[in-house]
């Protein structure tokens, strides 16, 4: 995020989740997890030291693009900030659903999924790793389509403030508008780790990539959210939050017998095995005689 946009965003993304914290814990009282939120800070911190560090995967590849790009494009009307905006989401629909779907880029989102609880805290718990693993690697084809990186950057750091309020479970559902954004209760969905709910609702600001590419899954009354890990997290140490992953994942490359193995476990979806009886959303969703895919949805009355 840009140094100016984040002397903003930071402070505001603090105080109103501290305020909804204090609001939340007056309601139920004792329920409120505190020390996640202080975790969530922690990860916050720690991950705006790492910028200081020359390490970025994708930093080359956006300069590669940017030299090659096949127009200069301006923010000068309509048509390119639509363009931007869509390519944006087209891009970040895809990155997200390669961060949940591939184990290599899954090893920092699930940071951002190990809160058990679900408020707005958790919208800024977003890992240290992420430019380790080359997440900005998705966003390289607007540059190569003639916006500067820092331009991509800024929409992509605007992109991720909107997704902030979509993180409270108090919003009910809106309607009609839930037909095309990315709202809470499509929100409440995607960090929903019940069998039900995985690997759906990847939008950032629109949920269309969603409905068009058929990982949307509406939010049902019949089954409550339970937030966090397929294997709730347990503990409050950032360092173990952050790493332990990375250490499974070390585990299970020295123990491959075969190249295919060796990259199954570093590009397949996490929780993948060579035998095929891991822990996939499939192999959990066989396990369970349920589909392999989420349900079809049809789309929300607009009294919903």
């Amino acid at each position: 995020m840009p140094h100016d946009l984040l002397l903003i965003a930071l402070p505001f993304a603090l105080t109103a989740s501290l305020a909804e914290a204090v609001v939340l814990n007056r309601r139920q009282p004792g329920r409120y997890d505190w020390k996640a939120m202080g975790l969530s800070i922690l990860d916050q911190l720690g991950r705006q030291a790492l910028v200081l560090l020359p390490l970025s995967l994708a930093a080359p590849v956006f300069a590669l693009a940017w030299s090659h790009r096949l127009a200069t494009i301006t923010l000068g009307g309509a048509w390119s900030v639509l363009l931007l905006f869509v390519g944006m989401e087209f891009c970040y629909y895809w990155y997200h659903r390669a961060a949940h779907r591939v184990r290599w880029f899954w090893l920092t989102h699930r940071v951002h999924h190990s809160p058990n609880q679900l408020n707005l805290s958790a919208a800024y718990r977003l890992g240290w790793m992420g430019r380790i693993t080359g997440s900005q690697l998705f966003f390289t084809p607007l540059a190569w389509l003639g916006f500067t990186p820092r331009l991509v950057l800024t929409t992509l750091a605007l992109n991720l403030l909107y997704q902030f309020w979509l993180h409270a479970t108090w919003i009910p559902r809106l309607g009609w508008l839930e037909y095309v954004l990315n709202t809470p209760s499509s929100h409440r969905v995607h960090h929903g780790a019940n069998l039900e709910y995985l690997d759906a609702n990847y939008g950032g600001v629109l949920i269309v990539f969603d409905r068009l590419f058929g990982t949307y899954v509406a939010e049902r009354d019949d089954v409550p959210c339970r937030y966090g890990l397929v294997h709730p997290a347990t503990g409050y140490n950032v360092l173990r939050l952050e790493f332990a992953p990375w250490a499974e994942l070390a585990r299970d490359l020295r123990g491959a017998r075969s190249p295919r193995e060796w990259f199954g476990y570093l590009f397949a979806p996490p929780g993948w095995r060579p035998n095929g009886k891991g822990e996939t959303t499939e192999d959990l969703r066989r396990l369970h005689g349920m589909q392999t895919a989420p349900e079809a949805t049809p789309m929300p009355a607009f009294g919903d």
